[in-house]
Parts: C-alpha cells; structure tokens; sequence
C-alpha cells in the first residue's frame, strides 16, 4: 500500500500551520521515518520548503480532490530530531495561544550542524555495534537496543562511511560525543566505571535529602508528580557562592536522577543559570548535567540536543525554552522565579514557560516545581483553586527587613535616611553592603531647571539624559547628543538632573564614604560576584551580584518612584525585585527599604508575598483583569481588527459584553509587538489600503480559552488569505504587508 508522509512546513504564515500530505517516493522509503527533517514542494509559492515529517500513514489512493499528491523532494537528515512528545507538546501550546507549532518548533530545535551530526550518528553507531557484540558473546539474543532509536536504518548505514576524524572533533560538539563513546567501551571497562561512579552518586543523593529535610512533604510531593507552589530559603548558601535556592532546585534535580528519571531546570537567565550549575558540579554525578542556553556555539547546542535524544537520563539547565527539551523520562519540571519577564517569550506566539510546563505536566504526568523568593498572582491563583500544591518549610525562614523613613529634622526627600546611612556604616566595617537603585547611568531624567518639565530630544522627542557631570544631554530613543536645548514651555535653556542613576549614585555614596571600594552593577558594568572584603555596590534591580557569606546590609532606594511606573503588575514587580535582593543578605543582616509604605512594604517586611498575591487576586477579580482572567491583544489595521473581533463574537456568543477594551490607536512605539516596521523599513499599518494601526484587548475566563484562541487563530488565517489575494489584484501596494493582523494571548502587561 502507498506511504503518504505528513509533513509540518517550517514557516511563520499561519495559514501552512497544518499537515500536509506528500506521497514517499520509492527511493526515499528508507529514509523518511518520523521525526526527520524534509524539503518538500510547496505548490502555492512554486518553491521547495523544509518542514518535519510528523508521521508516516498508509494510503490506498494518495491523492487530494483526484489530483495525485507531490512528493517529498529530499530527506535533509537521517536523524529525527522531532519526537512525537515534543511535537505534541507544541501542539498543544501553540493551539492555546492561538499561535504555529513551527514557531516553537524554531525556538527548540537547533540549526543542523553537519559536523556534530555525523560525530554523533559515528558514536551511536559504534554503541550498537560493540552492545551487539557484548550481547553475542554472552550468548544472549542480539535484539534492538535503544541506542539507535533516534536514527533511521539508512541514515545508520550512512553514517558508517562518515569520515573517520568526525567523531574526533569532541571539543566542537561538547561532551555529548565523547559520552556516547564511553558508553560503548567493554565489560571490564564498564564495571571499572560503575565502581567509581557509585560513591560520588550516593553522596549526591545523601546531600539532596539532606536539602530536602527542611521541606518535610516535598518528597513525597515530587514522587507523586505534583504541582507544587515553593517558596525558596531567602538567604545566600554558605558552601559556595550561590543562592540556599540554587541548592534547593539541584536537590530536587538529584532525588528525581535518583529515581532514574530527568529534569529541567528552567531559569531566567544566565546568572541563576551559572549558580545552579555550581551547585550541580559539587553534587550530580559526571555526564549528567547539559546546558541548553544561547551562549554556547550552533555545534555545541547541537550536540546537546542529540544527546537528550538519544534516550540518556538527564538533567537540563537553561533559559525558557528549555522547557521543551526532549529528554527521556522526565520526572521533574522546575520553574525558578516564574514572575521573572525573561521566561515570557518575546517571538511568536508569546508563551510564557509557566503555561508551557503546565501543558507539558498534563501531558506527561511529570512534577512541576514552581520555585521563587515571591508567589506570582499566577500561581497564586492556581493554588486557591487546588490545581497547584502549596508545600512549605519545617522552619519558616525571613531576612531582617526594616522600613526606613525620613526622620523629623532631617532634609525632606533625603535620599539615604539616617537609619540606613548608620547601618551601611556599621556593616562596612565587616563585608560588603549592596545599594539597590532604580536606573543605570549618571541621570537617567533631565527636566528644565526653571520649569521642571521633562527635557525631550527636539528630534524624536525623547527623553534627554546625562552619562557623566558636565556631559551633553543626549535622547535616550535615537541616541543622539542635544547641543542647544530649549525648554518647550518656557523657553529656558538650562537642564537639571532630575534622577540619579547607579553611576551617580556610586558617586555620592563614594564621597560619604571615603577610602571605601565602590562597585557598580548595571547592564553596562556587568558583576556576578564580589569578595567579602568591604564594598559599596551599586547594583540596578536585577543585576545584583552575589557576595561571598551575603551582604552585611542591604538598602533598598528609589522604591517609590518604582513604584510610579504604570503597570497593572507593578507591585508585583517591586516585591520581586526587593525580595531577591533581601535574599542576597547574610543571616541577621539588616535591609533597609527606603521612603515606601502600603501593602508592598508590609509585605517585604512580614517576608508574607503569598498574602500579597492572595490581596491583588482579590482586587482585580471584580475588574477582570489577569490573571483572574486571560487576556488576548488584537493588533492590525482598524479593518482586520474589526473583522477579527467580529468574527469572535460569533463564534463565541457567551463572551461577556465589555469582553473587548477598545480599538484603539497604536502609539507605534513598538513596545508589546506593536507598530514595528516591517521588512520593507516602513511602519507597519502604512501602505495603501491597510488602514490605521489599532489594538484591542479581549477579556475572558478560562473556560472559553479553546474556543477564543481557535476564533482568534481563524482570524489570522483568514487576513493572512486575504492578503495574498490582495497582493495577486493588479496594482497593490507593494509595501502594504501581507498579514495585518497580529494575535498575542496572556499579554505580560496590559498596556491599552
């Protein structure tokens, strides 16, 4: 019976975000196996595409509408890159966010690299044969074994006559190779291995459960494969220099090895990512731990996605898209510092990895850890309704934080109160002492000195700051550096630094303090560390570099103008950003948080987020605003988006009658995927016929989720179609893009 093959085409047009059926070719019957990448003809563009065979069925006529079906054009590479778990896993995600399965196909799986490709084909090679051969001479039945399982017959044979220095190029393709080989080495070799292996694992273990004492019901919570809210130690470790968290996680990474199972540890950046990969060099057994970041090289992230295909137990280390690594068994999934933006995707479709590792627990019954020094109103809320478990410490720990205000005869608005001034005295004669402020640079804000209007640039209208005392204004938007500049409302020609940033501040806590270090911490001046020794760093908020034994005091400025941003989630944020920062303090170190009141500062001070989250749940739940709800932006010309947002009030009848916030105009700032330009270097929106740019913002509970986001992705598709019939009529814009329509669901920050 003829094979038809069901191809996934990797492209970002959301209209091809279906299977499409191509008919095998005798010649490619070998090769085409589940999982591989494939170029296939693509009739509507006149062109050949790669995509992934997702799977491979049996057809007595292949043939769509009595047309016979196209063929695959070529087998890109033997090895099946693409899993059936992963693939349902993007599935699934992607159809809850109304977005393509190829687009987070795209953020997983790794550009091909030949190199690594054919060391790692050579050593799976090498693995099933020296098996083959242990299994004969003990006379056993040599059967399939799960070395190969990732690679096609053909491509095995193929990779027989690669070449033979292949396997030898291990310092580009990382440690992935060289443990495929040493898994392949004789009995006598193998035991020798076990032997040495076995202690440093049994300490590891030992250590874990050791960690895992102070969580008295997360043991048996993780071997249930639960949802669990954590909160983390709030101190700094004292075996090395990384956070009781980092320790923490790793623990609930080695007890999982333990019961033979994966894990991942998905973190927001590289800094959390380095102190949980200290924790596991100390602790995890050689080979086990793999990195999935974008520092390392194509060849190397490669090599390390091959590995966790091939079926080895592991633990895997990254940023967001870690989330969907296609290690086998996994047991664990760990969210660290969920309420972090960096773990919401930016690219398309904007999943958040929260959603992400819920969908991938509901489909393979894994535990999912939602670990932080703060409870996001997100997790809040699914531990109120019971879907998350909230699992707690023997022994509540909480940092000494102190709520420090202007005394009476002290200069109104002093930024350093004396309390604070006195404690960061006292501490600096015993370590260091971190300076948390709200901006990089010397004066982040200049205003007229006469009118106290904000400066703009007289180009782009951007706000104007100072890198250093006596320096230009320059705008913060276009960059350039403002030679004459007058007040546009009364004229004046003289500017005042309304802000100060950490360099400026560094400044004036240097003169308070002389013969004393000073260390500034921002995105320009990059520190992950500093020594015992004394110190004034001045760190913006997240940037705080770890101190050895912790920080001898903390103080906590600007927490009052953070405070002024408008954003729907800005105490959240604060609370977070304080809160990391009060847990880089050594035990029984003060922190001190300057000029603010209300139920942010209590908060801090009780060491009580859960409750916080408990009180924002609360008081937005009769404004239907998120997370007691989801919310969908809708972006496009003023046309598509009424379109769009009529359409689903027909699909969807039950939708609420102030579902929908808006249109309204875009400020085309580009801030939230809105308004940017497009290929053709011209503003989205502009271009004949296309109409305004507008937002709107769709309000609705989670029970309508499916239909909402099928509405709003057939919307898509449907203005993606119609563009192209309006790119085929005769003098169309060639400008005006083909897709006017943009759709985003769980927006971070509502912005309307």
């Amino acid at each position: 019976m003829p094979l038809v093959a069901r191809v996934l085409i990797d492209s970002p047009l959301p209209q091809l975000d279906r299977l499409f059926d191509y008919a095998i070719p005798p010649a490619l019957r070998a090769d085409a196996v589940p999982g591989v990448r494939v170029k296939v003809p693509l009739r509507t563009a006149g062109r050949v595409v790669e995509g992934y065979l997702v799977e491979v069925v049996e057809r007595p006529e292949p043939s769509v509408a009595g047309k016979p079906l196209s063929e695959l054009d070529a087998v890109v590479s033997p090895v099946a890159v693409l899993t059936p778990e992963l693939y349902a896993l993007a599935r699934r995600v992607a159809d809850r966010a109304a977005g393509s399965a190829s687009d987070i196909l795209r953020l997983v799986i790794p550009k091909r690299m030949v190199r690594a490709e054919k060391a790692w084909l050579a050593a799976r090679v090498a693995a099933v044969a020296d098996a083959s051969d242990a299994v004969v001479s003990g006379g056993g039945d040599s059967g399939a074994t799960g070395a190969d399982a990732a690679v096609s017959d053909a491509g095995a044979a193929k990779a027989a006559d690669a070449d033979a220095d292949a396997a030898a190029d291990a310092g580009v393709v990382d440690a992935g190779a060289s443990d495929a080989e040493a898994s392949a080495a004789g009995a006598s070799d193998t035991a020798a291995s076990d032997v040495e292996s076995t202690e440093p694992a049994a300490a590891g273990v030992a250590w874990a459960r050791g960690i895992l004492s102070d969580f008295p019901d997360l043991p048996a919570a993780l071997a249930d494969h639960a949802r669990i809210a954590l909160d983390a130690p709030p101190r700094p470790a004292a075996a090395g220099p990384y956070g009781a968290w980092a320790e923490l996680v790793s623990a609930i990474a080695l007890d999982t090895l333990a019961r033979g199972q994966s894990t991942l540890i998905v973190v927001p950046d590289q800094r959390d990512e380095d102190q949980v990969l200290a924790v596991l060099a100390a602790h995890a057994p050689e080979g086990v731990v793999v990195q999935g970041d974008a520092r390392r090289s194509g060849p190397e992230r490669y090599a390390s996605y091959l590995r966790l295909l091939g079926g080895e137990t592991a633990i895997v280390v990254g940023n967001r898209s870690t989330v969907y690594a296609p290690a086998a068994d996994v047991g664990t999934v760990i969210i660290w510092d969920d309420g972090d933006p960096l773990l919401s995707e930016q690219l398309s479709p904007g999943v958040h990895a929260r959603d992400a590792a819920l969908v991938r627990q509901e489909l393979e019954g894994s535990a999912l850890v939602l670990a932080g020094h703060t409870r996001t109103t997100d997790v809040e809320r699914l531990v109120q309704l019971g879907w998350v478990r909230e699992v707690t410490a023997r022994r509540r720990e909480s940092p000494t934080v102190v709520l420090s205000a202007t005394r009476d005869g002290e200069a109104r608005g002093q930024r350093v109160p004396s309390a604070a001034f006195a404690a960061a005295r006292e501490a600096l004669t015993h370590g260091p002492v971190l300076v948390q402020v709200a901006r990089p640079g010397y004066a982040p804000v200049l205003v007229c000195a006469d009118c106290r209007t904000p400066a703009r640039c007289p180009h782009c209208t951007g706000p104007l700051r100072s890198r250093r005392p006596g320096a230009a204004p320059e705008c913060t938007w276009c960059g350039r550096t403002i030679g004459s500049w007058a007040c546009g409302n009364c004229q004046s020609t003289r500017l005042r630094m309304a802000s100060s940033g950490s360099e400026r501040t560094a400044d004036e806590l240097g003169r308070a303090f002389p013969n004393t270090r000073v260390i500034v911490a921002d995105g320009e001046h990059p520190v992950t560390r500093v020594d015992a020794r004394p110190a004034l760093v001045v760190a913006t908020r997240g940037a705080e570099p770890h101190a050895d034994g912790g920080y001898r005091a903390v103080i906590l400025l600007d927490g009052d103008r953070m405070l002024l941003a408008e954003q729907l989630r800005i105490g959240e944020s604060c609370l977070r950003w304080w809160s990391n920062a009060a847990a880089l303090a050594a035990p029984g170190a003060p922190v001190h948080l300057v000029g603010v009141t209300g139920p942010v500062a209590r908060a801090l001070a009780t060491w009580t987020q859960p409750a916080y989250a408990r009180a924002e749940l609360a008081d937005r739940a009769p404004l239907h605003m998120p997370p007691t709800v989801r919310v969908a932006a809708v972006e496009g010309t003023a046309t598509s988006v009424e379109t769009a947002l009529g359409a689903l009030r027909e699909a969807v009848p039950t939708l609420d009658a102030g579902a929908v916030l808006g249109p309204v105009p875009r400020d085309g700032s580009g801030a939230g995927g809105t308004a940017t330009s497009g290929s053709s270097g011209r503003p989205a929106g502009t271009g004949a016929g296309t109409g305004a740019g507008v937002r709107a913002l769709v309000r609705f509970d989670y029970a309508l989720g499916r239909p909402v986001a099928e509405a709003l992705r057939a919307a898509v598709v449907a203005d993606a179609l119609h563009g192209r019939s309006r790119d085929r009529r005769a003098g169309a814009d060639r400008f005006a893009p083909r897709t006017t329509l943009k759709v985003r669901l769980d927006v971070p920050e509502l912005d309307l």
